[in-house]
């Protein structure tokens, strides 16, 4: 089959990697795809936000399916005008996207599914926002209502933090996405990611994860888009898991299909869990950046299988084969990330890391010159590893990041060390 993966990511280098070991995959192309996506793929320049477009060029070209990696195109219907047009597609319809584009429409859902989450309310005013602030103390969350790429989540340690959250977003620094904003109750316990594919009806857990969200090691510092992941999450027991499946998962999934805008794609539930319990702190809805990466190691050629059965609505009868492993990644990136950042530094000893079943390099961030590898972004480069061990897995990644020659980079050392001890 003829396969076109949409972004240009960390991501999409790794469900490009997975799905190129499927013997199902004939070619592959990526759009835009970046430096080391082009080593594996064709990599194309597509605008992936243009439906219209992205039809154009499956048809110009034989595409069987379409894998959406982020939420943009997502949110802007791109995978409705696939569908119209008779492609097979995973991702989620613009409306069932809602679940990620809108922070008080996923609270709505919660309300009427009776799905565990954190208490809130949703403003458009600033000042109204304020007195809430006022009225419940510190610390609280203050989350712009759209999207802002993983960036719009504002942790208030103090109420004046949380006052000056409210007047950024509002300002217009996260841009529409902060026209309306939600404020939640600040919940404590464990974070962990649940992935679950879906395809209208029935729900299939694929595996969980915990990343780390500071750019500092001991998890201070800013947030970020993401400086590494685990998987499996140790937190997120079997017995956790099924408790999220059928208490926020499953009720979630037939609220939406009860509204007429049933859920196909991969549903990332972010969970906050204490004592035993999971609640809701958000769902994604597309595969997490750099969650995906230890997922897709541990699930190599059969990504591209579950995928196409969630499109086809085969999930109910399908299963995951899971290797009884770990899998760790590292993110390099610039200097200066999450703040102000330099582009076009040589990154060099790519080639002394071996690229195998247990140890591959995803480019997130970079681009092609002349034959050298170029840093293009702030997150620059995945360093991934698998092991029988989170330990192994961990010692594996490091000793490729010291094979790399950046610096200009930088990456945390204590990646996993909330489940290492």
């Amino acid at each position: 089959m003829n396969i076109l993966i949409l972004g240009g990511g960390g991501r999409e280098h790794a469900l490009a990697w997975a799905v190129m070991q499927n013997p199902k995959c004939d070619k592959l192309i990526v759009a835009p795809g970046n430096a080391g996506i082009a080593q594996i793929a064709e990599c194309a320049s597509l605008d992936v936000e243009n439906g219209a477009a992205v039809v154009n060029f499956c048809e110009a070209n034989a595409i069987d399916f379409v894998i959406v990696g982020p939420e943009a195109p997502l949110a802007a219907g791109v995978s409705d005008r696939l569908r119209d047009a008779g492609l097979l597609v995973f991702g989620p319809s613009q409306a069932a996207a809602e679940l990620e584009a809108s922070k008080s429409f996923t609270k709505a859902i919660c309300d009427a599914a009776n799905a565990p989450t954190a208490a809130y309310a949703h403003f458009t005013d600033a000042e109204a926002a304020k007195a809430y602030v006022r009225s419940r103390g510190a610390p609280i969350v203050v989350k712009a209502d759209g999207l802002a790429a993983g960036k719009g989540v504002i942790v208030a340690e103090t109420e004046d933090q949380a006052l000056a959250a409210i007047d950024d977003m509002f300002g217009g620094e996260f841009g529409a996405a902060g026209a309306e904003v939600v404020i939640e109750e600040f919940m404590t316990g464990e974070e962990a990611s649940f992935f679950v594919l879906c395809d209208g009806e029935s729900a299939l857990p694929i595996g969980t994860a915990q990343d780390h969200k500071r750019v500092g090691e001991g998890d201070t510092g800013p947030n970020t888009g993401g400086m590494g992941a685990y998987s499996p999450a140790p937190v997120l027991t079997d017995e956790i898991a099924q408790k999220a499946l059928d208490e926020i998962v499953k009720p979630t999934l037939a609220e939406m299909a009860r509204r007429g805008t049933p859920y196909q794609g991969v549903l990332y539930a972010g969970l906050m869990i204490e004592n035993g319990q999971p609640r809701l702190v958000e769902y994604n809805v597309r595969f997490g950046d750099p969650e995906c990466q230890v997922l897709m190691m541990r699930l190599g050629a059969q990504a591209l299988d579950l995928m196409q059965a969630a499109a086809e609505g085969r999930i109910a009868e399908t299963q995951v084969n899971w290797a009884n492993d770990h899998a760790i990644t590292i993110v390099m990136a610039a200097r200066g990330y999450p703040g102000t950042y330099e582009k076009g530094s040589v990154i060099k000893g790519l080639d002394n890391c071996a690229e195998d079943s247990f140890h591959m390099v995803f480019h997130a961030g970079t681009s092609e010159k002349d034959g050298q590898i170029l840093a293009s972004g702030g997150r620059v480069l995945n360093v991934t590893a698998r092991g029988a061990s989170l330990e192994q897995a961990r010692d594996r990644a490091y000793a490729m990041v010291d094979r790399i020659d950046w610096p200009e980079g930088f990456c945390r050392r204590d990646i996993g060390w909330r489940a290492l001890g």
